[in-house]
C-alpha cells in the first residue's frame, strides 16, 4: 500500500494523516492540509483505507470497513514511518477517530493525535457518543473543530462531560470540514491554513515529550 509523502527540507516531525469516510486522500481538504503542513516543516503521509482503494478502482462509492479492519490498515502505514522523526497521527472525521483509537493500543511511539472535525456523534443523534476510549489515550490529543459541526458543535462540547478532555481549538462558523459561511467574514482557505498552523504548533510542542 503506497503512502503519498509531502516532504519538507528539514522536517521536525511526521504526521500520518487518515481521510474521512466519504472522500479519500486525494480530496482537496487532505491535499491542502498536507501541503500547508509540509511547508511548515512537517513530513506528512497520506494513504487510502482499503475500502476507499476499492471504491476508486470500481468507480463507485463504498461504505467504510468496520473499525478493526480500518485500524489494521492504519497500523500498517505506521510501519512505513520514518524511525528518526517524532511520530504523530491523526485524520479528518473518521480518520481522526481511528487515529485516537489506534493510539490507545500502545504499540507505537505516538507523540500525539490530531483530529480535524472529530465525529463525536452522528448528525442528529447526540446520544450516540464516540468518546468511550478518550480516557485511554496515552498521549496529547488535539481536536480542531468547526463551531457549527453537526457531528459535535461548540455548544454541545462545552456541556459534554469527558473523563479526559482533548485540547480543543474551534474555528469560527466552521462546519465539519472547518468551512465557514461567506457571511461570517472568514474563508475556508484561512481556516485550513490556520488548522495547519495549530497542528504544527502542537507537534513542535510535543515532539520531544
Amino acid at each position: 500500500m503506497t503512502i503519498q509523502w509531502f516532504k519538507p527540507n528539514k522536517p521536525v516531525a511526521q504526521f500520518i494523516f487518515a481521510h474521512g469516510a466519504g472522500a479519500g486522500s486525494d480530496s482537496p481538504f487532505m491535499q491542502t492540509i498536507a501541503q500547508h503542513l509540509s511547508e511548515l516543516g512537517i513530513l506528512v503521509g497520506l494513504f487510502d483505507f482499503e475500502y476507499m482503494q476499492q471504491a476508486k478502482a470500481q468507480g463507485k462509492r463504498r461504505p467504510p470497513d468496520r473499525a478493526p479492519k480500518l485500524l489494521a490498515c492504519f497500523a500498517n502505514q505506521l510501519e512505513q514511518a520514518n524511525k528518526q522523526l517524532p511520530l504523530f497521527i491523526g485524520g479528518k472525521s473518521m480518520g481522526g477517530r481511528m487515529a485516537s483509537m489506534l493510539a490507545t493500543q500502545g504499540k507505537y511511539p505516538i507523540k500525539g493525535v490530531i483530529a480535524m472535525g472529530y465525529p463525536f456523534h452522528p448528525p442528529g443523534k447526540p446520544e450516540k457518543l464516540r468518546i468511550d476510549h478518550f480516557s485511554d489515550i496515552p498521549c496529547p490529543f488535539l481536536v480542531l473543530q468547526g463551531e457549527r459541526d453537526t457531528f459535535g458543535n461548540q455548544i454541545e462540547l462545552a456541556q459534554m462531560k469527558l473523563d479526559k478532555s482533548p485540547e480543543f481549538i474551534f474555528f469560527e462558523d466552521g462546519d465539519h470540514s472547518l468551512k465557514p459561511r461567506k457571511k461570517s467574514g472568514y474563508s475556508e482557505a484561512e481556516h485550513l491554513l490556520e488548522a495547519a498552523k495549530q497542528a504544527t504548533e502542537f507537534m513542535r510542542e510535543h515532539a520531544n515529550d
